[in-house]
Order: C-alpha cells, then structure tokens, then sequence
C-alpha cells in the first residue's frame, strides 16, 4: 500500500480506495479481521479518516464494524449471490432497453471508448481490468438517462465485485472469454442502432452467464441461481 496519499482528494479517500483495492484482489480475505490502529499505521493515516473509510466500506457491504470499531471483512453468501443476481437479470435489461431509446451521441462515443479498453476478464484480472469492464457496462447504464436507475445499477456493481472474482476461480475456455467479448460488441451495436428490445435480450443472455452467476451457483449449487427472466417479464 504505498501509492501516495496526496494523489487523493482527501485521506479518506486513499485508504477506502486502498482497503476497497486490497478487499476486491484478495489480500483482504473474507472473514479476515482489520484492526484499524495497525492498519491505520500500515496505510501511514491516522484511525480518523480510516474509520471514515472502514464506514463508507460498510454501506457497501464490503465490511462490517464490531463492538470494538475493529473491522472484519464480510463473507460471499450464497443468499447474497442470488439477491444480486436476481436484481440485475431484471434492472440491467432495462437499461439496456431505456440506453437503446435515449442514447446521445455523446453516449455513444463514451460506449464505444470504453468497449474499445473492454477485454474479457482473466482468472487474475488486475483492478485496471476490472475497472474498464465497469467502464463499459457503466457507459450504458447512463446512456438510460435515468437517475434513480443509474445509482442503483452503480450500487449493485460494488457489492458484486468481490462475487465476480469467485466466478472466475471457476475455469473459464477461450471460446467463453470470446463469447463474452462478442456479447459486449453485440450489446453496443443494439444500442447504437436503437433496438431496444434486441438490447434487452442480449443483455438477459449476458447476465445469465455472467460471472456473477457462476458465482451464485458456486456457493449455493444449482438451485441458488435464479430461472431465467423473459426480457418482458
């Protein structure tokens, strides 16, 4: 952790940056305690700004806070996998279908830049990966041009990170890392042409193979992943 904190805003800032990086990576293993005075020696702040962070982690649901302020990193649940699931098989190919209708040109150059930085994630992606796969995926939900759905979907795409690297401890051939990749191509040209219910139903058959789905079956078998939705249920 020895990124410079004055490349941040506040100090704040860096340590929920750093402890969110070190969370998502790994080093920070579910269950694992954080004690926040050796952290906070660890990172070089003070407890401070690191319990502001440690609680802004919380309302993520990345960590939870005990009696004694010390942090523990929160479990992957199988309940959680399914929650997270279920919301975006039904809220993603609705925006997919709402960017399909209201997309700018200003939308579409920004869909497009960041699908050309876009590449099907490895078994170890770094956070620069991770993040150009949001990237895209973000691109589209404001493409919506809903508020309330945009902030939602963002909500959603934080507590799924951490399933997203479970599934992709399961085995992944090239031949799904390029489907994946001609999903995102196919999402954006749907988008792009206006066709919003094509759009909804690419972006259905993305989600329902998605990593957050191997996720969920994973963790909780077969039944833990839910039936696939009609994109006009």
């Amino acid at each position: 952790m020895s990124e410079p904190v004055g490349l941040y805003v506040t100090k704040s800032d860096y340590a929920y940056t750093r402890i969110r990086e070190g969370i998502l990576r790994g080093e920070f293993e579910p269950g694992a305690v954080l004690q926040q005075a050796q952290l906070a020696k660890t990172i070089g702040i003070s407890t401070t700004p690191l319990r502001e962070a440690m609680r802004r982690l919380m309302t993520e649901g990345l960590v939870s806070l005990d009696a004694h302020r010390d942090a523990r990193v929160s479990d992957l649940t199988a309940e959680e996998a399914r929650d997270l699931l279920e919301l975006r098989l039904s809220l993603d190919p609705l925006a997919c279908s709402l960017a399909a209708q209201r997309r700018t040109k200003d939308d579409i150059r920004r869909m497009r830049e960041t699908l050309s930085h876009c590449r099907p994630l490895l078994t170890n992606p770094s956070v620069e990966d991770l993040i150009a796969h949001r990237a895209f995926h973000q691109a589209i939900y404001e493409a919506s041009h809903n508020d309330l759905l945009i902030s939602t979907l963002d909500g959603l795409w934080d507590k799924a990170d951490r399933y997203r690297r479970l599934g992709l401890e399961v085995s992944r051939t090239q031949e799904e890392r390029d489907q994946k990749d001609r999903e995102h191509h196919a999402l954006l040209e749907a988008v792009v042409r206006g066709d919003s219910d094509g759009a909804a139903a690419m972006m259905l058959q993305h989600i329902s193979t998605s990593l957050g789905a191997k996720a969920a079956t994973r963790l909780g078998g077969d039944e833990a992943a839910p039936t696939q939705l009609s994109p006009v249920d």
